[in-house]
């Protein structure tokens, strides 16, 4: 497939989610994402606002469901989600209804390998639940602690060919990388490009050296799209 450009919208008021998404779809961002942080503060009234704002636009709500799985799913899709996340920790029937909820309503599902014990065995459970995308997700808690700490953390470089060697749907990684890596993840079989706040220079913000915030998405979305395609469907067994 070829390789596509989300930025996650990890904001708390809409007004800023809307004017940093207006920047990123100008600057060729193909998904957007409204993250975690936005959805807790602004919750459906959020996700409603942005498919208003750009009714084409592919739109991921980053739920991170652990349960009541069907109705959370069912609620975003309704207020105009194209794509749910559910975690791979959640039990095996909150996978199983978050799936259904995604056929029934017509969303994608995004199935998040975050805190697995095996990051690649977790993968591919994800991928044979029914999920249509596979995240492979090293969580900002642990990076942040570890950094207090001077420890070295994981990266999702780090065993990412092997998570899409897993499976057999489209691989994302989110968690730690630099504007850089981040780019280069389709060299890895990962066609899905994240940019979320802590890669857009400043850890909190979308604040970048210079202030072309538009200009640094531009060149970034011009790179990803230059691979061409990336085959999907390493899965071996």
């Amino acid at each position: 497939m070829k390789p596509l450009v989300q930025i996650s919208l990890d904001l708390t008021s809409i007004d800023e989610a809307l004017a940093t998404a207006e920047v990123a779809l100008r600057a060729g961002v193909d998904w957007l994402e409204a993250g975690t942080p936005l959805i807790l503060a602004e919750g459906l009234h959020g996700v409603r606002a942005l498919r208003t704002a750009f009714p084409e636009t592919p739109l991921v709500a980053d739920l991170k469901t652990m349960d009541g799985g069907y109705l959370e799913a069912e609620m975003m899709a309704k207020a105009g989600a194209t794509h749910v996340v559910v975690m791979g920790q959640a039990r095996p029937e909150t996978l199983e209804l978050v799936v259904r909820a995604g056929k029934d309503f017509g969303v994608k599902v995004m199935g998040d390998n975050l805190g697995m014990p095996d990051h690649v065995a977790g993968a591919r459970l994800l991928a044979e639940a029914g999920c249509d995308v596979v995240i492979h997700h090293i969580a900002f808690d642990q990076r942040a602690v570890a950094a207090e700490r001077g420890e070295v953390f994981p990266s999702p470089l780090d065993e990412l060919s092997d998570v899409v060697a897993a499976v057999d749907v489209p691989v994302q990684a989110v968690g730690g990388l630099s504007l850089e890596q981040a780019i280069r993840t389709p060299e890895y079989g990962a066609p899905l490009v994240v940019l979320g706040a802590p890669l857009a220079i400043d850890a909190h913000t979308f604040r970048v050296a210079g202030g072309d915030l538009e200009g640094v998405l531009r060149e970034i979305c011009e790179r990803v799209h230059a691979y061409g395609d990336v085959p999907v469907g390493g899965r071996h067994g």
